[in-house]
């Protein structure tokens, strides 16, 4: 059924070594020269948190030692989630010279996203650490679902980023409106607020598919097993979307060089 896709995602894959040197030159061009090179945003994500953990834990009159956990594990995975978002949809365009000129595997572009925004979250994950150190979790026992929910958690980006990029390639306008949705979602995504200060308008984490994500991983690290329900939804939209991008990439991936 997705024949030509699958054969994508297969030989993308098997290309490994490929897409995860481009993603780690990129890296390194990035920060030439400078010594601490990308734990410069660890540095950045560091001072953020606790500059908006101190300010909005006392203005929504929080005790410090739950609420910074829990903006601050919040907040590096929302990054993790909207950078290989936002950069999926300029994946294929930005990379138009080497889809002309070779016959690659065009899923290979969206891994190399992926993978240079994980080794950039593994940076920032410094901060994670340092919170637990600190502040501790409830519940050790729980932290081994973790893994599993950020395996699922990167599925559910690497799907949303394919789709969007396939649609970018064609129409230009799309990575500003994704930017403009994802920072309009960051204020509804409880992040900076606890699902509890909603009381009567609960509504508007149950029906948000972001919070669902955040929740799988960072539950976990904070010592709250996720629901069936969080495992059920986060599942459903990693199948469900996947087939979405397979099924896109079956029918439009050999216009993409075309396109861009």
């Amino acid at each position: 059924m997705f024949s030509t896709a699958i054969q994508d995602l297969s030989a993308s894959l098997n290309a490994w070594r490929l897409w995860s040197l481009l993603g780690w030159l990129e890296i390194r061009q990035r920060y030439a020269r400078s010594r601490l090179g990308p734990f410069w945003l660890t540095i950045s994500m560091g001072v953020i948190i606790g500059s908006i953990g101190v300010v909005y834990g006392t203005l929504f009159n929080q005790n410090i030692a739950d609420y910074l956990p829990m903006m601050g594990i919040g907040l590096v995975f929302w990054v993790l989630l909207t950078s290989i978002i936002n950069e999926s949809c300029v994946a294929y365009i930005n990379s138009a010279g080497y889809i002309r000129q070779t016959s690659t595997p065009k899923l290979l572009f969206m891994l190399q996203v992926g993978w240079r925004n994980f080794m950039i979250f593994v940076h920032n994950f410094v901060i994670v650490i340092l919170l637990l150190i600190i502040f501790g979790t409830p519940n050790w026992s729980i932290f081994p679902i973790f893994f599993p929910g950020l395996v699922l958690f990167i599925l559910n980006a690497l799907w949303i980023g394919q789709v969007l990029g396939i649609i970018s390639a064609r129409f230009r306008d799309l990575p500003q409106i994704t930017a403009a949705v994802l920072q309009m979602a960051f204020y509804v995504t409880p992040i900076l607020f606890p699902p509890s200060m909603l009381n009567e308008h609960r509504w508007i984490v149950e029906y948000n598919p972001f919070a669902y994500l955040l929740e799988l991983v960072r539950g976990p690290l904070t010592g709250h097993a996720p629901s069936v329900l969080t495992w059920g939804v986060t599942g459903a939209m990693a199948i469900l979307g996947w087939l979405l991008a397979l099924a896109l990439t079956e029918r439009y991936l050999k216009r993409i060089p075309y396109w861009v």
